[in-house]
C-alpha cells in the first residue's frame, strides 16, 4: 500500500500564501514580542512621565495667562483712573488722584518673596536630580524627599511671612487714615495688593498640598509633577509682585 502523508493545518497555512503571493491574513501569535502580541502598541490612555509633566505644565501656563490678563486689565484701569478727573461747578478741571506713601515694610516683603522663589527653585531642582531619582526607581530609599522637603518648608514659612507683611502694611496705612475708599490712589493700592495676596494664599495652599504629596504619593514622577507645577506658579507670583510693586512705587 502506498504511504499517504497528510499535512497539518499549520503546515498548510505556512505554505499557502494569501492573494497575490502575500502572507495569509490570519497570523498565529508569535513569541518574543511578535506582532501578534501587540508589542509596539501604546496602551490606551497611558502616557509617559515626561509627556505627563509637559501636559500639566501647559495647563498651568494657560491658567497663569488668565491671571496675567487680569493683572494687565487692573494696571490699565490704574493708568486710566490716574489721568481721569472731573469738572466742578465753576468749570475747573479737578483730578482727585492723591498719591499715597508706600509702607516701608513692602520693601522687606519684596526681598522675602524673591528669597522664597529661590528656595522653591532649589526644592524643584532636587526633585529632578538624576542620581536621586534613579535611587528611588531602584528602591534605594527616597532621597528626593529628603533633599527637597526642607527647602519647601522654608518656602511655606517665607510665603506666610510675606502675607503677614502685607497685613502689617494695610494696618500702617489705616493708622495714617488711608483706607480703601479714601481716594482713587488708595483704592487701587488696596485692590492691587489684595488681589495679589489672594493669589499668594492659593500658592501657599498649593505648597502645602505639594508637601503632602511627598508623603502621600508613591510614584516619584507624580511627586515631581506636583512640586514642579507648584514651583512655576510660585515663580509667577513673584514676577507679578515685582511688576505690581514697581508700578505702585514709580507710577503714582
Amino acid at each position: 500500500m502506498p504511504t499517504t502523508f497528510t499535512n497539518s493545518p499549520a503546515d498548510v497555512e505556512r505554505k499557502e500564501p494569501g492573494f497575490g503571493g502575500r502572507p495569509p491574513l490570519n497570523k498565529r501569535p508569535t513569541g518574543g514580542g511578535g506582532d501578534g502580541e501587540n508589542w509596539g502598541d501604546r496602551p490606551s490612555g497611558r502616557r509617559g512621565p515626561r509627556e505627563l509633566l509637559g501636559r500639566y505644565r501647559l495647563a498651568l501656563f494657560f491658567g497663569l495667562s488668565g491671571d496675567l490678563m487680569f493683572f494687565i486689565a487692573l494696571v490699565s484701569a490704574f493708568f486710566v483712573r490716574q489721568t481721569t478727573g472731573h469738572f466742578d461747578a465753576y468749570n475747573n478741571y479737578i483730578n482727585d488722584w492723591r498719591p499715597i506713601l508706600i509702607p516701608p515694610i513692602l520693601w522687606l516683603n519684596t526681598a522675602v518673596i524673591l528669597l522664597s522663589s529661590l528656595t522653591m527653585e532649589v526644592a524643584r531642582q532636587h526633585m529632578f536630580r538624576e542620581v536621586d531619582v534613579m535611587d528611588e526607581w531602584l528602591g534605594l530609599g527616597k532621597p528626593t524627599i529628603r533633599r527637597a522637603l526642607p527647602w519647601m518648608v522654608v518656602t511655606v514659612i517665607l510665603g506666610i511671612t510675606f502675607l503677614a507683611g502685607q497685613w502689617v502694611a494695610w494696618k500702617q496705612l489705616a493708622r495714617q487714615g488711608v483706607f480703601f475708599a479714601s481716594n482713587p490712589s488708595s483704592y487701587f493700592f488696596y485692590l492691587i495688593t489684595g488681589s495679589h495676596a489672594v493669589h499668594l494664599v492659593l500658592g501657599v495652599v498649593a505648597l502645602l498640598v505639594a508637601l503632602g504629596s511627598l508623603f502621600w504619593i508613591r510614584k516619584v514622577e507624580w511627586r515631581q509633577i506636583a512640586v514642579d507645577c507648584t514651583a512655576w506658579y510660585w515663580h509667577s507670583m513673584g514676577l507679578f509682585w515685582i511688576f505690581l510693586f514697581a508700578l505702585l512705587v514709580l507710577c503714582q
